[in-house]
């Protein structure tokens, strides 16, 4: 049995995030000066800066919220953990590290696979969700059942709140790509008339329910409403009568989102921004550009508008 067919070893309601280096800390010079130069310029570089702290990159305040939902845990049972994937070797990793410990992050397990990928080691670390920089990686992971994302170079989130908030499109991310494809197809009219007369028949799941239901599971650690220090939102192209789908799904898969937003058509950013979401994933090319100018944004190619 392969590694990725083996079920994850996850301790129960742990939340397990995997993130390479580029998309927690800033790497686009020493990324650029690997492809312009080739490994040995690369690996010199980093030697070099080995005492340099590495500036925070797009993910690193969604990590820092995250690995803040430990407070009042005990250690040896964190109710998050966050695992960094690096294709730098562990002699130029170095600095990674040194980073992690600057910044204070709780980060202790790492894989550096010295410019192999990344993504095999998903599952044995039993992670939930898989960010990159690298759209290939993340492609990868998903046609292995992993929720991920391309973290793409955004606005610069803003310090609004402590609360972590995390935004989902739900066509081909929380939900599958089925009524999506109706809409390619056949048109709007249609995809409506298949939403109204299939309302009472849920949805199935996309690549990020799994990843829903465990945030769901964190949830229920604390307490309800805006006391709770996780906020989630559905923010979705869909209006009436195409909502009640969505919400009957959620009501038969047992989960709760906080906010939902059915926008009908309307550009996404101001109202992520308004939410302050600290990171949003959604499948459209046109929604992410919109929405990476206002909020840290996750781009998962899946489902038909990501077909070549």
């Amino acid at each position: 049995m392969s590694p990725l067919s083996q079920p994850p070893e996850t301790p129960a309601q742990r939340l397990v995030v995997a993130i390479t280096a580029r998309a927690l800390f800033d790497l686009e010079d020493s990324h650029a000066l690997f492809q312009s130069s080739g490994l040995e310029a690369y690996a010199e570089f980093q030697r070099s800066r080995e005492k340099e702290v590495l500036a925070p990159g797009i993910a690193f305040p969604l990590v820092q919220k995250l690995l803040a939902l430990n407070a009042g845990a005990p250690p040896e049972t964190p109710r998050v953990e966050v695992v960094l994937l690096s294709r730098n070797s562990s002699d130029t990793g170095l600095r990674i590290f040194n980073s992690i410990r600057h910044y204070g992050l709780g980060i202790v397990r790492a894989v550096f696979t010295s410019g192999a990928e990344v993504w095999p080691y998903i599952r044995p670390f039993g992670a939930q969700l898989f960010l990159s920089a690298n759209p290939d990686s993340v492609r990868s992971a998903l046609e292995h059942g992993v929720a991920a994302a391309t973290i793409l170079p955004s606005k610069a989130p803003e310090h609004r709140h402590d609360q972590l908030r995390i935004a989902f499109d739900g066509d081909a991310v929380i939900f599958g790509d089925e009524s999506e494809r109706v809409s390619q197809q056949d048109g709007l009219a249609a995809f409506h008339h298949n939403e109204a007369s299939r309302a009472g028949e849920p949805l199935s799941g996309g690549p990020f329910r799994g990843f829903l239901a465990a945030l769901h599971e964190l949830q229920q650690a604390f307490p309800p409403g805006e006391a709770s220090p996780l906020r989630t939102a559905l923010v979705t192209a869909r209006s009436a009568p195409a909502h009640e789908r969505v919400i009957l799904t959620l009501r038969e898969w047992g989960v709760r989102l906080d906010e939902a937003m059915f926008l009908g058509g309307r550009d996404k950013g101001p109202f992520l921004e308004t939410f302050g979401a600290d990171i949003f994933f959604d499948d459209s090319r046109h929604n992410v550009e919109n929405a990476r100018r206002h909020v840290a944004t996750g781009h998962v190619p899946y489902g038909v508008t990501n077909e070549a």
